[in-house]
């Protein structure tokens, strides 16, 4: 499982100027994971990026947590959400659809209860064309997922 540190606010958090999103995945890399990151920063600009395995919160940036909708990811966001410090501000939740279908019930079941813990869900919809993408930069290209990151960005800012 890939999380960061959870450190009290005592110790150093570096800031990062321009971050606006740390991502954090819950379990392993697929390409729809990584698509998130670009979803939120189409120009690359800095604004959005992954943490590294027990790399620090920087300061000021807002926490958002990437799983796919399968059980075994539910489980793992279960996990991650009970070790959670209280000092660092509540995560969002963007949910990766690994399927044209709904979430497994024990999936939806995890999320529901998880929800007091975060600022909010967005979920993503399944994007057949990644199965077609060498790169997320390839994915960038297809209408579908330039709506689904316009949906993406306007749920995390709430415009």
């Amino acid at each position: 499982m890939t999380t960061t540190e959870h450190e009290p606010p005592a110790t150093h958090r570096p800031q990062e100027p321009g971050l606006r999103y740390a991502l954090i995945t819950v379990a392993g890399w697929t390409l729809s994971k990584c698509l998130v990151q670009h979803m939120l920063d189409p120009d690359t600009t800095g604004v959005a990026r992954f943490l590294t395995p027990g790399q620090p919160l920087p300061m000021g940036v807002t926490p958002v947590v990437v799983a796919d909708t399968t059980v075994g990811d539910a489980v793992h966001l279960e996990h991650l959400l009970r070790t959670w410090s209280n000092h660092l501000p509540r995560p969002w939740l963007v949910l990766v659809a690994d399927a044209p279908a709904p979430p497994p019930p024990a999936a939806r079941y995890r999320h529901r209860a998880l929800t007091g813990r975060l600022i909010g869900t967005a979920t993503l919809p399944y994007l057949p064309v990644l199965r077609t993408v060498e790169t997320t930069t390839d994915a960038m290209d297809h209408k579908t997922v330039r709506a689904a990151a316009r949906t993406l960005r306007t749920a995390l800012e709430g415009n």
